[in-house]
């Protein structure tokens, strides 16, 4: 694979999404193949890294964030805005072939998508997963969560060598 380093994101905490001092990193054309054959290659190429616990579908449309673990996202359909890091992030548009890799407590929601749109998801190690909407309740246990969730031992595109693994040292 020729992909590039991915495009990094740092989000502040807005008082609501707490968001991560790590990135999110954004690979831009990390795979070639689409559709049904695109999410195989994607759910095959995250468990190879040791990212499972997968599913298929698109992102919700209100602002979450995970505080239990980091989440990968690769687009195998269509394409999307989606805003990260909370009201005051990023408003990001991603097509198939895109893979995001989003920190524990950074926010994400999707603003609109093409009637096709669709994702991998997966968590390192096949974490469980939890979905906080930055409720003033959910702060004090969140920030803990986030706080010890390790960072993966491999990238889920690129496992030992690049991304994540020299990003987030």
């Amino acid at each position: 694979m020729n992909i590039s380093q991915p495009q990094t994101y740092f989000f502040k905490d807005d008082g609501s999404i707490p968001n991560n001092k790590f990135p999110l990193l954004v690979y831009h054309d990390a795979f070639q193949v689409t559709g049904r054959e695109g999410a195989e290659w994607l759910e095959k190429r995250f468990a190879e890294n040791s990212w499972t616990n997968s599913w298929r579908n698109g992102v919700f449309s209100y602002h979450h964030y995970h505080s239990i673990t980091h989440e990968v996202l690769g687009v195998y359909a269509g394409n999307a805005v989606l805003h990260m890091g909370g009201e005051h992030g990023e408003k990001l548009q991603v097509v198939a072939g895109d893979v995001l890799v989003i920190p524990a407590g950074v926010g994400h929601r999707k603003l609109e998508a093409s009637s096709d749109f669709a994702v991998v998801g997966a968590y390192p190690d096949g974490r469980d997963y939890d979905i906080l909407r930055g409720e003033p309740g959910d702060r004090p246990r969140a920030l803990e969560n986030i706080s010890k969730v390790p960072i993966p031992r491999l990238d889920p595109i690129w496992g030992a060598d690049k991304g994540l693994s020299e990003i987030w040292k």
